[in-house]
């Protein structure tokens, strides 16, 4: 994984900055040398942001799936980089030195951190900190550990997945972009939503139509009188919502509703409405 991103950084970057970074890697074995680095880095390198090419981004996935890196700043990619530089045969040495990171860290530090949690050692030592993340209020911090990051579903528990699930409905965070939304559903979370939703239509708010996805596959006697609602919902976008849900079930009155609209059924079946086209749509709104 180093030299996947050592090559995006060269393409990424001017002469002078890998310059330094190949002074600094040299200093890498000292600890407060690594630290200060860590630190340091957007100074020498700018923020920019990368490019990736379509043959970069497939080695990333080769070694870690589910890894993405589009729309980082450079120095974010750096720091991620960087932090692969640090050996890892110490576990005690190592776990102290990345948390003394996450604790000194500012904003944009605690993001690189959080972005690089899929590439850390000791992955099951990290569940503790990225479960005190996902309450952090920072929106660059919340979306780092959120979006396009494998780790939260490969490793949180349940109940610590569903709190980051429900904490990215609350700040209006793009669940399509949520890294194994589909994989890790779960009752629990199903019934969580759903009180969600009774909370919101009492107050006379709606419920965004993604939410939804969170039932597929879990349609029951007690929520489907939410769906049910949703599918005669004036709002088309909420009713297509209610559909995609309905064709991933064998509840028969899902699918008895889901077979009086022929229309949306075939869009199902073609492909031309899924929950990608869902999200588009209300990005547009």
């Amino acid at each position: 994984m180093s030299e996947g991103l050592a090559a995006i950084i060269a393409g990424n970057s001017s002469d002078t900055a890998r310059e330094w970074l190949q002074q600094r890697l040299q200093k890498a074995a000292s600890l407060p040398q690594f630290n200060q680095t860590f630190t340091a880095i957007p100074r020498f390198t700018g923020k920019n942001m990368i490019v990736v090419s379509p043959e970069q981004a497939a080695v990333l996935q080769q070694q870690v799936p589910g890894f993405f890196v589009h729309g980082w700043t450079l120095d974010r990619l750096i720091r991620a980089w960087w932090l692969l530089q640090l050996d890892t045969s110490d576990k005690a040495v190592y776990l102290d030195t990345i948390e003394k990171l996450f604790l000194s860290a500012e904003m944009n530090e605690l993001a690189a951190l959080y972005s690089a949690l899929p590439l850390l050692a000791w992955p099951e030592e990290w569940k503790l900190r990225t479960a005190e993340g996902v309450r952090s209020n920072i929106g660059v911090v919340q979306e780092a550990i959120m979006l396009r990051n494998p780790y939260p579903a490969r490793y949180l528990d349940e109940p610590a997945w569903n709190q980051l699930v429900m904490k990215a409905i609350f700040t209006d965070k793009p669940l399509h972009l949520i890294t194994g939304l589909d994989e890790r559903r779960n009752a629990a979370l199903a019934a969580i939503l759903t009180d969600f939703a009774h909370e919101r239509w009492a107050a006379g708010r709606k419920v965004s139509p993604m939410q939804w996805r969170l039932l597929t596959a879990l349609i029951t006697a007690d929520n489907m009188a939410d769906l049910t609602r949703v599918w005669h919902s004036a709002d088309q976008t909420e009713k297509a919502a209610a559909a995609l849900v309905f064709a991933y079930t064998d509840y028969a009155p899902a699918k008895t509703l889901l077979a009086s609209d022929p229309a949306l059924t075939a869009e199902i079946q073609s492909g031309a409405l899924n929950w990608d086209v869902i999200a588009a749509k209300l990005s547009q709104n």
